[in-house]
């Protein structure tokens, strides 16, 4: 799956073709601004069943050298297998449109920046047939731009350096020179920036001072970060939502439990109150009989809480010939 960062690195580029002019210059090489870019397909898939894509591409034109095509990857680690397709890609691209065809590679992580610009040859040591050496525009070489004033002269490449060293110490600097000069662009030039810069930051620890910063500096309120916040928010406020409705709940089944168990009580209460006086009835008829009680009948009698089995012995104490034969049975 292509992850945001992916697509913040090299659709910044579709949003704003004149940036690779203007990168240029940090890469160690002069390239003329275009005065008209074209997005073209990115499918490079032949008649085969491997398919090809490449990130973006676009056909640049400029006044004094002329069209060439401009081929943007985003290459996130080191791969084995990127140089053999970036050479398919250049290669084809020459041979499909016939004109000069440049690459440029955007990273995130130095290590695999230096490993992106290294040359990489298809041919044998003495017979480089096809070398592939891409521009590359990583954190190594992309501006660290941390004065608001600079940023404000050149927005997209302010979001683009702040999106090649999203994971450098850096970062916070950057960003907080980079919401400062957002704060007085038009709507039209700042939203889409907000978004590519926050695509991104990914999940890394900036993306939450950049949402922070965003929320204070910035009205962003249909913005990409706006809905990312509000479906955290929602999600927090749903949590607490549904506490407070479970409390009441309870309160209101609590309620009713109280008043179903105060009912149970009090018919409990009044059969016990019935049996104890049931018990004193039959002990009584035995002392008007003369018939001893042992403590072992006794504790039987006063034991039981049924009335009809007191009802019962009630009856057997008025012929019973000992106390033992009223409970004998039960």
């Amino acid at each position: 799956m292509v992850s945001p960062p992916h697509e913040a690195m090299h659709r910044i580029f579709q949003h704003d073709p004149g940036l690779f002019s203007r990168v240029s210059r940090f890469l160690g090489v002069d390239i003329p601004a275009p005065v008209k870019a074209t997005a073209l397909p990115t499918d490079l898939t032949e008649t085969n069943p491997v398919e090809r894509r490449v990130d973006t591409l676009l056909r640049l034109e400029t006044a004094d050298q002329g069209s060439f095509i401009l081929a943007v990857e985003v290459q996130g680690k080191k791969h084995p297998d990127k140089p053999a397709s970036w050479a398919y890609y250049t290669a084809y691209l020459w041979t499909k449109y016939r004109l000069p065809t440049a690459l440029l590679v955007v990273c995130q992580d130095p290590a695999t920046a230096r490993w992106a610009q290294q040359p990489v040859s298809c041919g044998p040591p003495q017979l480089p047939t096809l070398t592939v050496q891409p521009l590359v525009a990583g954190p190594h070489n992309m501006p660290v731009i941390t004065d608001p004033e600079e940023a404000r002269a050149d927005l997209v490449l302010a979001s683009l350096a702040a999106i090649t060293h999203a994971a450098e110490p850096d970062v916070d600097v950057i960003l907080k020179a980079l919401s400062t000069a957002l704060r007085d662009a038009p709507e039209d030039v700042a939203k889409p920036l907000i978004e590519f810069t926050a695509q991104g930051l990914a999940k890394r620890p900036a993306k939450n001072l950049w949402r922070n910063l965003v929320a204070v500096d910035l009205s962003f309120y249909t913005s990409y970060l706006a809905e990312e916040v509000r479906a955290e928010v929602r999600k927090e406020v749903r949590a607490e939502v549904w506490q407070e409705v479970r409390a009441e709940v309870r309160q209101e089944v609590r309620a009713e439990v109280r008043q179903e168990v105060q009912a149970e009580v009090r018919d409990e209460a009044l059969t016990q109150g019935e049996a104890r006086r049931a018990a004193a009835d039959v002990l009584a008829v035995l002392a008007e009989r003369g018939l001893p009680v042992s403590d072992a009948v006794r504790e039987v009698i006063d034991g039981c809480d049924d009335p009809e089995t007191l009802s019962r012995w009630l009856r057997r104490a008025v012929t019973a010939s000992t106390a033992e034969d009223v409970v004998s049975g039960a």
